[in-house]
């Protein structure tokens, strides 16, 4: 067996250890007294003046008669414009709008119709009343130069308005 580990030894390690603990408990704080001694003993520094306060103009509201910014402009609900969830998807209703591209127009027998791409290259061919985007948008009108849609989004109140939209030629 160790000499350590003999009655003895432990007795021995145990007083070592109590020593070291008593020393470390020492008052030490003569440092940091010297430190406040000689700090309180300082003259004060001065304090910069408070900056000077502008004087207060008065704003007079005089737009009594107009809509208060703080009350919504169309009835909070779901109102009459709504999106029609029974209606089956067409396929362009599955792109973002900013995803489609037109790429002209074609007439036929005196019928308007609109030329549009997906990002897969593959065109296809869109009248007045198709729907395309996420946003329920129907084709309201087509121009040679641009497809006009009016799209149904939420109004931020629970309800849903009508937002124009279109897609021009590039």
């Amino acid at each position: 067996m160790s000499k350590y580990f003999t009655a003895r030894g432990l007795l021995r390690t145990g007083a070592l250890l109590m020593c070291m603990c008593l020393a470390a408990c020492s008052d030490g704080t003569g440092s940091v007294q010297s430190f406040i001694t000689r700090v309180e003993h300082e003259p004060g520094g001065r304090v910069a003046p408070l900056p000077k306060v502008p004087k207060y103009e008065t704003f007079t509201y005089d737009d009594q008669n107009m809509r208060s910014p703080f009350v919504p402009s169309e009835p909070v609900g779901l109102g009459t414009v709504r999106p029609d969830f029974r209606r089956p998807r067409q396929y362009l209703e599955h792109f973002p709008l900013d995803a489609l591209r037109m790429v002209g127009t074609i007439t036929v027998h005196g019928r308007i119709y609109g030329l549009v791409q997906t990002k897969d290259g593959i065109v296809h061919r869109v009248t007045i009343g198709n729907y395309m985007g996420l946003s329920d948008g129907r084709i309201v009108q087509i121009t040679p130069t641009q497809i006009r849609l009016v799209e149904i989004v939420p109004n931020g109140l629970g309800g849903f308005m009508k937002r124009p939209a279109a897609l021009g030629l590039e």
